[in-house]
């Protein structure tokens, strides 16, 4: 009676339903989830054009489309009918946008031109393999794009001709991609130049720009539209050596390319002057002190931002050579844009008088954006917040920015800031409907110090209705990579898993990012290890603060993380329950098998045969026999970087050999990425299943789905 009185005064007051009740978040909420993704503000600064992102409505897959909203705020409105529409960009007048489609069926994307002055999109590009990553001249006459199209492509085949051989001749030892499956490597992605009619009626003929061996990519106009800089690992077999690539340059007509610079490490997200002179671009170092004093190959390479002058043979300057965080960002989560383009496709931009550059960077668990004085390297605050700044586009002149800002409690909005004062406005609330009646709750942070001392950076998420002097069943949640971090992010995970009754621990054990380069470098040599340590620490705070239940816990994490809930389960027996996913069990079979190889000195100092002990002893497999805690395994059937023989399957046959209790999960033509951009069913299933573990084994409820049958 009670609560039928207070909603009726609510209503009488005003206010909207989601004021009156909030119920907690579902896993099936999921369904309901809407991204923006590659926000791309116009050259007046007036609009933003962004892909809006979808659950399609069976459930299986996402759907993409254009959307445009008014920077002074105002109802958005859809511009392309999708459902594969994507990488919008305007041309240097606004009145055009190329953007990428692909067909229905899924078929390879072609670029599209939409007048902004009204009419339908039609079709710019026709190339057999199709064409991406649409790049307009200074002028607005021509796109640059990439494709690997080659010209055999386009030659007629005879009737009676046979058919190409589908047997695979693999001579390189890095011959397939997590996601992609087999690599064409006879089919480089080359440049491109397309012009760009007054009036498109029909497709136009294409012209390739470079040719030969090795791909390009980041793809940049000269001032005068004369030339295309880009970047390229020109390296037959380029596994045997440290990550790298050299910034060239070619004619826009084609041609030789030339050199411009080398670097030990590799070259990303190139940015030109506005006066044409010089190029900054971000890159980590490969050599530098590793653990044992030596100077050699790192383990993770902190990024920073460089400027060089682009003559050939120039030496590029670190301007943040004293700045101990992260260029370009670093903070993960489960709710980045699932197609569309995710976090990390913005590049550095440069002031228009050329004297700075604006750049985002991970700052424990935090990713804001900073002014890097391009003479001194002097770094410069210019947003300050709890958030991640996943995605930023800048006017031409830099007086307005479109940014896309996740928080723990906002998958991601567009904001738009004031280049000058730097004051941001909402002008989304793209899941504000769903969200207002959602009871969400900001995660609790805290550091923390480990057995050495060593502070660590960790966050809480606790139940919608936490109660202070209550004891909590307690999941820790252990991030991959391992040079990876948590942060300042949503994440659907932490919040279902919070709404069942749990308290998630999330923290950011040595070997993180966003901490410096000695912090993440530490456990080079050493992983899994010393960052176990850390873990039991942060475990140890909260039952020490009286949050949580030391008689029900339980761990889980994906990829690293997996790799690391095996191993923390071998070395004590505290956790009631544990879900590992994606995991290693064995570093000898994934030396082998997975996607990359390792056959430099960065995780291992050399091959099996060679460094059989330290394989040995850092895979958790090994410390099979002191397990006794009940295990699920999750795993994609379609996972190239961590495959399931190497990890779960081993964990699974040996567990069941001592009659553990024990259970593996496939997820079929799921690959790594399950957790973030897999199949939005899959994805609910993953999360109902590991819950469930946690529910029976660690709460001792009675289900029986996991029962022998």
């Amino acid at each position: 009676m009670l609560r039928t009185r207070l909603m009726v005064v609510l209503l009488l007051l005003g206010l909207p339903a989601a004021a009156q009740e909030k119920r907690k978040i579902t896993e099936t909420d999921l369904y309901s989830f809407q991204w923006i993704a590659g926000a791309q503000i116009s050259p007046d600064g007036s609009q933003v054009v962004y892909t809006h992102v979808r659950v399609s409505p069976k459930h299986d897959d996402y759907e993409t489309a254009l959307w445009l909203v008014p920077a002074a705020g105002g109802p958005a409105r859809q511009l392309t009918a999708g459902p594969r529409d994507s990488d919008a960009h305007w041309s240097p007048d606004g009145k055009w946008l190329a953007f990428t489609r692909a067909g229905t069926p899924p078929a390879r994307p072609q670029v599209w031109l939409l007048p902004m002055s009204g009419g339908e999109a039609r079709t710019l590009t026709d190339l057999p393999r199709g064409a991406a990553g649409p790049v307009w001249s200074p002028n607005g006459k021509s796109i640059a794009f990439s494709s690997a199209t080659q010209p055999r492509d386009f030659e007629k085949k005879a009737p009676d001709a046979p058919e190409e051989s589908d047997v695979r001749i693999i001579t390189k030892a890095a011959y397939r991609s997590n996601g992609a499956g087999f690599l064409e490597v006879a089919r480089p992605s080359h440049i491109w130049v397309v012009d760009v009619p007054d009036v498109l009626g029909q497709p136009q003929k294409a012209r390739q720009v470079t040719a030969g061996n090795f791909s390009e990519s980041d793809i940049t106009w000269s001032k005068d539209g004369s030339k295309i800089y880009f970047t390229s690992e020109r390296t037959l077999e380029p596994y045997y050596e440290p990550p790298h690539s050299d910034l060239y340059v070619v004619a826009a007509s084609g041609g030789e390319a030339t050199k411009l610079v080398s670097m030990d490490g590799a070259i990303r997200g190139i940015s030109l002057s506005p006066d044409g002179t010089r190029m900054a671009f971000v890159s980590a170092i490969n050599t530098g002190d590793a653990p044992d004093g030596k100077v050699k190959q790192r383990s993770y390479s902190q990024p920073d931002l460089f400027v060089t002058e682009l003559t050939p043979g120039a030496v590029p300057k670190n301007l943040t050579v004293a700045y101990d965080y992260d260029i370009g960002g670093g903070v993960g989560g489960d709710q980045a844009p699932p197609r569309g383009g995710g976090p990390g496709g913005s590049r550095a931009y440069w002031s228009a008088d050329s004297r700075s550059i604006v750049v985002a960077t991970g700052e424990e668990g935090k990713e804001n954006l900073r002014r890097i004085d391009a003479a001194s390297g002097k770094v410069e605050a210019l947003t300050e917040g709890n958030h991640s700044i996943y995605s930023y586009s800048p006017t031409p002149d830099g007086s307005k920015l479109a940014l896309l800002i996740s928080t723990p409690t906002n998958i991601g909005d567009l904001f738009i800031a004031d280049g000058k004062t730097w004051r941001m406005t909402q002008i989304t609330h793209i899941n504000g409907e769903l969200f207002s009646k959602l009871a969400l709750t900001e995660p609790a942070m805290f550091w923390y110090q480990s057995f050495d001392g060593r502070r660590i950076q960790a966050w809480a998420q606790r139940p919608p209705d936490f109660q202070e002097g209550t004891k909590y069943p307690l999941i820790l949640d252990i991030h991959g990579g391992p040079h990876s971090a948590y942060g300042y992010t949503f994440d659907h995970e932490f919040q279902w898993m919070a709404a069942k009754g749990y308290i998630v621990l999330y923290p950011n054990p040595r070997g993180s990012t966003t901490y410096g380069q000695e912090f993440g470098n530490i456990i080079q040599y050493h992983y899994p290890g010393d960052d176990y340590k850390d873990l039991m620490a942060g475990v140890d705070e909260l039952i020490k603060r009286g949050w949580v239940d030391p008689e029900r816990l339980g761990v889980t994490g994906g990829s690293g993380g997996g790799v690391l809930t095996n191993w923390v389960i071998g070395h004590t027996t505290r956790f009631k329950a544990a879900v590992s996913q994606r995991s290693i069990a064995d570093w000898t079979g994934f030396w082998y098998t997975t996607d990359f190889t390792q056959f430099t000195a960065s995780w291992f100092r050399g091959a099996p045969w060679e460094e059989e002990a330290d394989f040995k002893a850092r895979s958790p497999i090994t410390y099979i026999k002191q397990i006794v805690t009940p295990l699920m395994l999750v795993e994609g059937d379609a996972d190239l970087r961590t495959p399931p023989a190497d990890g779960g399957e081993q964990m699974f046959r040996a567990l069941k050999y001592k009659k553990i209790p024990t259970v593996m999960v496939r997820f079929p033509g799921e690959s790594h990425e399950l957790s973030r951009s897999g199949k939005p069913t899959h994805r609910v299933e993953r999360l109902q299943h590991i819950v469930g573990w946690m529910d029976k084994y660690a709460l001792g409820k009675e289900i029986h789905t996991y029962d022998v049958r």
